[in-house]
C-alpha cells in the first residue's frame, strides 16, 4: 500500500514526539529532585531511552519510523530509491522527514516539561534541567565529543540497515535493544544524542520555555550532536551498502 507524504509527516511527528516524551521523561525522573526515580542511575536512563525508541518506532511504522535525521541520511547514503512504498528519495521528501522529526521532538519536549512541571520548579542546577532536554559532554572536548557521536550514530544506522537485510521477527524490539546497548557502551562521554532532532528540537524548547532557574541552553555545544550524528549516519549508510 502506497503511503502519502502527508502520512509520512504525521507519522514522523507522532513517533518522534513519543520518543522524546518518554526519553526526556526518564531523564527527568532520574535527575530532577523529589522524583520517585531520583538518582536511580545511568542504566535506568539507557533502558528508558530504549523503551522510548520501541514506542516511537511502533507508532511511526507508516513512515518507516526514521525518527532521526541521521537515519534518513543513512538511507539516502545507502542508495535506496524509496523511503517507503510510494515515497521516493528526493530533496522534498527528505525535508518532510526532517521537518516531522524536528517538530515531533519539540512537541515531545513540551509534553515532558508539562509532565514534570512541579519538579522543574524545584531548586536544581541549571545544567541538570538542561540535561532533561539535550545532551552535554562529561568532558568538554569538541573534537573528541564529535568522534563519540559519529561512532555511536554509525553503529545505530549501520546495524538498523543490516537488520533490514536479515531474516528476523524482532522489529522495533531489536532497534530498542540496540539503542540500550549504544547508551551503555558509548553513551558516557556525550550522553549519546545520536539524533540531531532529538537534541536540537528539545534544546530550542528549553530556550523558549519559562523554566524556573534554567540557565543557558549551551548553544556553543549544540552543533556537535547535530553534525556528529549526520556524519555517522552517512558513514553507516555507505558501509552498509558496501557490505550488502
Amino acid at each position: 500500500m502506497d503511503v502519502t507524504i502527508g502520512q509520512v509527516f504525521i507519522s514522523e511527528v507522532i513517533g518522534t514526539a513519543l520518543l522524546i516524551l518518554l526519553g526526556a521523561g526518564v531523564v527527568a525522573n532520574v535527575v530532577l529532585p523529589k522524583n520517585k526515580g531520583f538518582n536511580s542511575g545511568w542504566i535506568v536512563i539507557a533502558f528508558g531511552w530504549g523503551f522510548a525508541v520501541f514506542a516511537g518506532v511502533w507508532a511511526a511504522w507508516k513512515s518507516g519510523a526514521h525518527l532521526n535525521p541521521a537515519v534518513t541520511v543513512g538511507i539516502i547514503a545507502n542508495g535506496s530509491e524509496n523511503f517507503v512504498e510510494g515515497v521516493p528519495v528526493n530533496f522534498t521528501n527528505t525535508m518532510v522527514y526532517f521537518g516531522g522529526e524536528l517538530l515531533g521532538a519539540m512537541i515531545g519536549a513540551v509534553l515532558a516539561y508539562l509532565a514534570y512541571k512541579k519538579h522543574f520548579d524545584e531548586e536544581a542546577d541549571p545544567a541538570t534541567k538542561l540535561a532533561v532536554f539535550s545532551t552535554g559532554p562529561a568532558i568538554r572536548s569538541y573534537g573528541w565529543n564529535l568522534v563519540t557521536e559519529i561512532l555511536g550514530t554509525f553503529v545505530l544506522v549501520f546495524v538498523v540497515l543490516q537488520l533490514g537485510n536479515s531474516p528476523h521477527e524482532l522489529g522495533p524490539l531489536a532497534v530498542a535493544l540496540l539503542v540500550v546497548g549504544i547508551g551503555l557502551s558509548l553513551g558516557g562521554p556525550t550522553g549519546y544524542a545520536i539524533n540531531p532532532a532529538r537534541d536540537l528540537g528539545p534544546r530550542i524548547i528549553h530556550a523558549i520555555l519559562p523554566i524556573k532557574g534554567k540557565g543557558s541552553s549551551d548553544w556553543g555545544y549544540a552543533w556537535v550532536p547535530v553534525v556528529g550524528p549526520l556524519i555517522g549516519g552517512v558513514l553507516g549508510g555507505l558501509v552498509a551498502a558496501a557490505v550488502a
